[in-house]
């Protein structure tokens, strides 16, 4: 029986979580009378609830765990200590869970995929920049995918960068990827976070522009659901077609949404086919 995947998550490994909360400047967890913060560069403190990490309290038949790249990790001078933390973490819990790797220099790919690494994540700003196309290229060969995924983005209320910050990185990024990175990577499968900010919606002003709208029939870019809606799911089904989306949830930022009213076939290939043609 073929299992139900979920391939984009998030879990902060005890590891990582110690290591946060020993740093004393942002990111950081810190504590005080009232519980724990998480604390960004650009933030106000934010209440942190760290069972909500805890791995006992996942289910499902295959789980995808995802870096968080706001944390903006990657660019500390301490980055490759904290993000192995979190690679050893979530390689030690074994299945369910399996890793999306998050690699501090581009030298660090191999090396993560020949430790268990179902593949990688940048974020998108980073997708097309030219010192990681050697490194996408390693991972095209070893017939790994990448994950793209929004990085940092500082703002208040909370909503605020999901909404505008998260989705103008990703849709930015999906048309770089469209015009450069595409022809620069053909072979390499590329799963784009939150439906690319929507990205393949504008299809037609893009055409419109002279832009290479053909982008949205590309066989090797596919889509995860995390954030959306059946409706908003509805709407890029009908521009890049059922069997280029993905089921991911991005728990425990938000809760899973209900897509039943998409229909069992649906269902199937976006938490079956589709997954395993990507992984």
């Amino acid at each position: 029986m073929r299992r139900a995947v979920d391939i984009h998550q998030h879990l902060w490994p005890d590891a990582l979580l110690s290591s946060l909360a020993r740093r004393t400047a942002a990111p950081r967890l810190k504590r005080d009378g009232h519980g724990w913060w998480l604390e960004l560069a650009g933030d106000a403190p934010a209440p942190f609830d760290p069972a909500v990490h805890d791995p006992g309290t996942r289910t499902g038949d295959r789980i995808v765990v995802a870096p968080s790249l706001p944390l903006g990790i990657e660019a500390l001078s301490d980055a490759e200590t904290l993000l192995e933390d979190y690679h050893r973490g979530v390689l030690e819990l074994g299945a369910p869970f399996e890793l999306w790797a998050s690699p501090a220099r581009p030298a660090l790919v191999d090396e993560l995929l020949k430790a268990g690494a179902a593949g990688i994540a940048l974020a998108g700003r980073e997708l097309v920049d030219e010192r990681w196309a050697p490194a996408l290229d390693r991972l095209a060969a070893a017939g790994k995918p990448l994950l793209v995924h929004p990085g940092p983005a500082s703002g208040s209320p909370a909503w605020l960068p999901a909404l505008t910050g998260y989705v103008a990185e990703m849709n930015a990024a999906w048309h770089a990827w469209a015009q450069w990175g595409r022809p620069r990577h053909p072979n390499l499968r590329v799963v784009f976070a939150m439906l690319a900010g929507l990205a393949p919606l504008h299809a037609e002003r893009l055409a419109a522009r002279g832009g290479p709208s053909e982008a949205v029939h590309d066989p090797l870019t596919f889509y995860d659901t995390s954030s959306y809606g059946p409706r908003a799911i509805d709407a890029m089904l009908r521009v890049v077609g059922v069997d280029r989306l993905v089921y991911g949830t991005d728990v425990p930022v938000v809760e899973p949404t209900d897509l039943s009213a998409l229909g069992e076939a649906a269902l199937h290939a976006l938490t079956v086919t589709n997954p395993e043609r990507v992984l």
